[in-house]
């Protein structure tokens, strides 16, 4: 099955406690139907130090958000699209914007 969303891609959380807020894709869980987004679903964790020496404290990581709450931004508009395909005369499969039309790269 094709990905609608990739590493790389820019997208906005459409719903939850982060929506609103735009991100690049940093990691992709197919599996579990989830992605990484920088600067969104920020936990913080407190460290303790392991080891001798070892500095303890707050740790600030992003936490996995399920893809469905994701939407892709248009290249060409910059405002959130649904992700369709087509595939070219050169026989690739390619990933389009459906409200211009316009193909992603990635």
């Amino acid at each position: 099955m094709a990905a609608r969303i990739r590493k790389g891609d820019r997208v906005v959380v459409i719903t939850g406690a982060d929506r609103g807020k735009r991100g690049e894709v940093t990691q992709v869980l197919p599996k579990l139907n989830r992605a990484v987004v920088e600067g969104v679903a920020v936990a913080v964790k407190h460290q303790k130090p392991t080891r001798m020496g070892e500095q303890g404290g707050l740790v600030r990581r992003e936490r996995a958000i399920n893809l469905s709450n994701l939407m892709l931004i248009d290249p060409k508009s910059d405002q959130p699209t649904r992700v369709g395909f087509r595939i070219l005369e050169d026989g690739r499969k390619v990933r389009v914007a459906k409200k211009t039309g316009a193909l992603i790269e990635s």
